[in-house]
């Protein structure tokens, strides 16, 4: 049957399942959204308030429901508003695709309005990305770009089509998701193409080196990445961590890849990592990191980086392997399969005296208490205490970031949306918004500063609009916290251009907005604050009154030695 471009669009987004899809449209993309008007009832859009909040939004129904998200975008500025919403899905390894459409085959290259390169902007952050030039080739390179951004290791694909491409017609013949591999032009295409679409199969000798690695160490440590968590890895890290009995350390992006309330965790690692798994860090003889890059907020100095222990690496990019630290051991291949093997062959450690002493160690940050101010122990206690257990936690980055993950203990993969690697400050709201619309059952919460809050607190309206009940809690210090607490242990207490006294007025802001908002500087005003948020059951902004001189502790200084705590 003969289609228009933008039909085939859609209809190949239906085989793969799409039932949501976040955007903003404008000219060049107009095609595509006349035909969404007609799948109304097979597609949701969500309207943000900007192409940026958009893409976050994406990433967090990517996070948090394991699905690939999709974004639309107009040329020009629209699709480079996506840009930095790209790059936190690169960094991060979230499988979204992202589709914008192009000027006329007639226009490009005259720097006609809203004309851009935007393949060859992305093409750093993307997996893979095209400009469809061809009616004929559009169905499949989507269905190509949504084998890529879900398999191996996860992560963005870009996909910018001609407007004319909309609206030319070409023969299109429905292909369930599951004949793709072996359709014949798509099959052809995926040959060509330089992407590994099923992740590489461990070495069986690789595997049995390691076996005898653990058997032979008195002081293991496994460090648990973001690997664990896209590959939906859980259950077997858990049995794994169980059966060698080591203590587990976990990065940010780990979170919810072991669970928090396990008695081996050792809570976060690296510069705001506790005392007990840096300390084991450096003591530890032989460590197994699973999808952990060791980026320099985990191995600040790659030099010292447990220099006592045979470092083993287990990822599904073999880019990763050596990059950062140099290993003693690698096993490349997908996290799952890696552990399930492993945990068919490995028999049953104890390491009680090793325990005891990484043990002996604090896990968690204990805060002083103030009379009219709160403390971030005492927020995020009054928040895990009120809000159900698998409450879906979005963050945005800074200090309010690290406190959350110090102390929420998040039990499964996509219970954490954070920035980890990119560290954008304005993620949290568009990826929590994203999050709510694809687990409508669970409350999702946004935890933010006042910093980060100002850059994307224009998708309020699009919570509103759409009856989104996210809850946002403002760690308020007036300040751009963390770098204040640079300032003040390195800079000598320079504060130059981080002091925020001057508004909005965040409650205000939230009833412009047509939602509640509170302000809060006592723990029975937060926890009053908390419950009316739950039991009203629509978008909720709580302002919450922190010091301005509160710190993240404990901190170790970028590029120094692991244990070297400046606080």
């Amino acid at each position: 049957m003969k289609m228009t471009g933008a039909k085939i669009l859609m209809e190949c987004l239906i085989e793969q399942g799409v039932d949501t899809i976040f955007g903003y449209p404008g000219g060049t993309i107009l095609n595509v959204y006349d035909e969404l008007y007609s799948y109304g009832d097979k597609v949701k859009h969500v309207l943000t308030s900007h192409e940026q909040g958009a893409a976050h939004a994406a990433d967090g129904y990517a996070r948090s429901t394991g699905k690939v998200g999709v974004c639309f975008a107009t040329s020009g500025p629209g699709a480079t508003n996506l840009v930095t919403g790209i790059a936190t899905a690169h960094m991060d390894s979230s499988p979204v695709v992202f589709i914008s459409c192009n000027v006329g085959e007639n226009l490009i290259g005259k720097d006609s309005f809203q004309e851009v390169d935007i393949t060859g902007i992305t093409m750093p952050i993307t997996k893979c990305n095209y400009l469809v030039r061809d009616v004929n080739k559009l169905a499949d390179v989507v269905r190509e770009a949504f084998a890529i951004a879900r398999s191996g290791r996860p992560g963005p694909v870009f996909i910018d089509i001609l407007k004319n491409v909309t609206a030319n017609k070409a023969e299109f013949e429905p292909l369930p998701k599951e004949e793709h591999f072996s359709n014949g032009s798509l099959k052809e295409l995926m040959q060509r193409s330089s992407q590994n679409f099923q992740p590489p199969k461990p070495d069986e000798k690789d595997i049995g080196t390691l076996i005898d690695m653990i058997k032979a160490s008195k002081k293991p440590l496994l460090i648990c990445g973001g690997g664990v968590v896209r590959g939906r890895a859980q259950e077997e890290f858990t049995e794994f961590a169980e059966k060698i009995d080591a203590p587990v350390a976990i990065t940010l992006m780990g979170g919810g890849g072991f669970k928090g309330r396990n008695p081996l965790t050792t809570g976060m690692v690296g510069m705001h990592g506790t005392k007990a798994s840096n300390m084991a860090c450096n003591e530890c003889d032989l460590m197994i990191a699973v999808g952990c890059r060791f980026s320099d907020r985990v191995a600040l100095d790659p030099e010292s980086f447990a220099s006592q222990a045979k470092i083993v690496h287990i990822d599904i990019d073999r880019a990763e392997i050596n990059k950062n630290v140099k290993t003693t051991h690698h096993i490349v291949g997908d996290a799952k399969r890696v552990l399930s093997i492993l945990n068919k062959s490995i028999t049953q450690q104890h390491h009680d005296e090793w325990k005891e002493y990484v043990f002996s160690f604090p896990t968690e940050t204990e805060y002083d208490e103030y009379d009219n101010l709160l403390t971030p122990k005492q927020i995020l206690s009054a928040i895990a205490e009120l809000c159900p257990q698998d409450t879906i936690v979005s963050t945005d980055v800074g200090q309010h970031q690290m406190w959350a993950i110090q102390h929420f203990h998040f039990d499964y993969p996509g219970q954490l949306l954070t920035s980890g690697g990119f560290g954008t400050m304005g993620f949290g709201l568009g990826a929590a918004i994203g999050a709510k619309v694809g687990n409508p059952e669970k409350t999702v919460i946004h935890i933010t500063g006042d910093g980060s809050f100002r850059m994307n607190c224009n998708e309020l309206a699009t919570e509103e609009h759409y009856d989104i009940p996210v809850i946002t809690f403002i760690f308020n210090n007036k300040t751009l916290g963390m770098v204040r607490q640079w300032q003040t242990l390195i800079y000598d207490k320079h504060y130059s251009q981080t002091t925020l006294t001057h508004g909005p007025d965040f409650v205000k802001l939230a009833e412009a907005y047509g939602l509640k908002g509170r302000r809060v500087s006592t723990e029975a005003a937060l926890r009053d604050a908390i419950k009316d948020a739950l039991e009203s059951g629509h978008g909720y902004v709580i302002d919450c009154v922190i010091d301005t001189d509160e710190m993240v502790r404990p901190m170790v200084g970028g590029g120094s030695h692991i244990t070297k705590f400046i606080v």
